[in-house]
């Protein structure tokens, strides 16, 4: 069986000092042994909340990386930077990075491939436009993302990343994607894993769902075969966070 992994994905929000008095509220309402809990947050944030969630059972994420060791990268983060600060996860090609900031499916796979080098988890992140949808190439664009970001991966380790699906029509609009298609998209991922790698590697990726994941629609969408867990926003800023992430109890 595969763990659940929440991680929430704070954007550009919070400052160091209400990070600390997030995570110091968040503690005790995520408490799930049977999920992985990780705060994805900005990079100014990452050493006061890592101190702030010490001795518990949330890890800190970054939400992005650059594909560099170091040099003249003005205002980039390296990994070796995270990796020194104890950074376990980092997400990867969201779409507000590829709609704002030009990323590519050829900056995401490099990304993938310097994370994995630094043992930092990559959360690849894919997903649709509306139109993308309506127009009925949903699973060949997102089968294309997935084929990119992991060339020149292995297949050991395919197994240790995570993968967000994010229909981009449903972040922060309040819509989500009913549970079927959630489902169908994620089950079509790790088809995709398991073409370009095997069955066993396939089966071993945890594959998130994001987009308005709430406290409300989260263990009907958890209870799904391919779903493993959820990358989320805005709910992940608040107490009901707490509600997400112990979906099970």
């Amino acid at each position: 069986m595969r763990k659940k992994i929440i991680a929430g994905n704070w954007k550009m929000n919070m400052t160091p000092t209400e990070a600390v008095n997030l995570v110091n509220t968040l503690k005790p309402l995520v408490n799930n042994e049977d999920v992985d809990v990780v705060f994805c947050v900005p990079a100014i944030d990452i050493i006061p909340a890592m101190e702030a969630a010490k001795g518990t059972n949330i890890h800190i994420g970054a939400e992005n990386m650059y594909f560099e060791e170091s040099g003249a990268y003005t205002g980039e983060i390296s990994p070796k930077m995270l990796e020194d600060a104890g950074v376990k996860y980092v997400v990867i090609g969201h779409s507000e990075r590829r709609e704002y900031f030009a990323e590519t499916d050829e900056t995401v796979n490099k990304k993938v491939l310097k994370a994995l080098e630094h043992g930092i988890t990559p959360i690849i992140c894919c997903g649709e436009s509306l139109t993308q949808r309506e127009q009925g190439i949903t699973i060949d664009w997102i089968r294309q993302q997935i084929k990119i970001a992991f060339l020149n991966v292995t297949a050991d380790q395919a197994k240790t990343t995570v993968i967000a699906y994010e229909p981009i029509w449903a972040i922060g609009t309040g819509k989500t994607a009913t549970t079927e298609q959630a489902e169908e998209v994620c089950a079509a991922i790790r088809a995709c894993i398991g073409e370009i790698y095997d069955e066993a590697t396939a089966d071993a990726i945890r594959i998130q769902y994001g987009g308005s994941v709430n406290a409300g629609n989260a263990a009907e969408l958890f209870a799904q075969p391919d779903i493993d867990g959820g990358l989320v926003g805005g709910a992940s800023l608040k107490p009901d966070f707490g509600k997400i992430v112990c979906y099970n109890k």
